[in-house]
């Protein structure tokens, strides 16, 4: 994997990767730090189609040079142009989306209950919470845990597959746990309903996408019907 920082949006780069450039399923996922499986969905459209494609050549990014040097070879990893925008915060909590803080407890409640070998203080610095919160998670006192259900963090947006098997690994060799089983165990059964669970979110991006295009049709019509009473008035 390459040690090259991420861009700013990761997930909607993919996107417009996958959409727009022929470049490898692991030279996308490997230069937005996302896992294969994710970029997978995308070529299958379980996932695109809820992210807005961000072209990382006009962020300043990744140049179309870049891009072709690596359309011509599969075994070649792309570097990102390093500036003023990829500076990243180096102290603090890590930043999570608002829309994404609520699922913050489900991706606790499944580090606690599938890698307990994880310390508080890495889990702290993986989801970007507070011990206090991880601790009322475990023993279960906390405001809201009738409607926390553990679900993979990095399924729900809120790390990388690489940055969870990191911090696995570190954990395990600590605790003298040789023979650690793969964090990720969405290729199992949990695939299907990872697929499930995109394909749910695509569905739910048409209603809105199509709700939107007639709230704009109307409101495109309305202003056109003002216009030409205007026209009429001065006339």
């Amino acid at each position: 994997m390459s040690a090259n920082p991420q861009p700013l949006m990761p997930h909607a780069t993919a996107s417009w990767m996958v959409d727009n450039t022929g470049l490898s399923f692991e030279q996308i996922a490997d230069f937005c730090g996302l896992h294969i499986l994710e970029v997978q969905a995308m070529a299958d459209d379980l996932a695109s189609s809820k992210y807005t494609g961000r072209d990382p050549v006009r962020a300043g990014e990744l140049t179309m040079a870049e891009i072709e040097k690596g359309q011509a070879d599969p075994e070649y990893r792309l570097k990102i142009i390093a500036g003023p925008a990829q500076v990243r915060r180096t102290k603090g909590p890590r930043y999570t989306p608002v829309s994404k803080r609520q699922d913050k407890p489900d991706g606790i409640a499944w580090i606690l209950r599938n890698h307990p070998e994880i310390s508080d203080a890495q889990i702290g610095k993986l989801i970007g919470t507070t011990r206090n919160t991880i601790a009322a998670i475990r023993d279960r006192s906390h405001w809201n845990i009738s409607n926390i259900q553990p679900k993979d963090p990095v399924t729900l947006g809120l790390c990388s597959q690489r940055e969870l098997d990191a911090i696995v690994s570190k954990a395990a060799k600590k605790a003298g746990i040789t023979d650690q089983a793969p964090t990720d165990t969405r290729l199992g059964g949990d695939r299907e309903a990872l697929i499930e669970e995109l394909r749910a979110e695509r569905d739910a991006q048409h209603r809105a996408a199509e709700e939107a295009a007639r709230e704009a049709s109307i409101e495109a019509s309305l202003f056109g019907n003002a216009t030409v009473d205007t026209e009429r008035s001065e006339d």
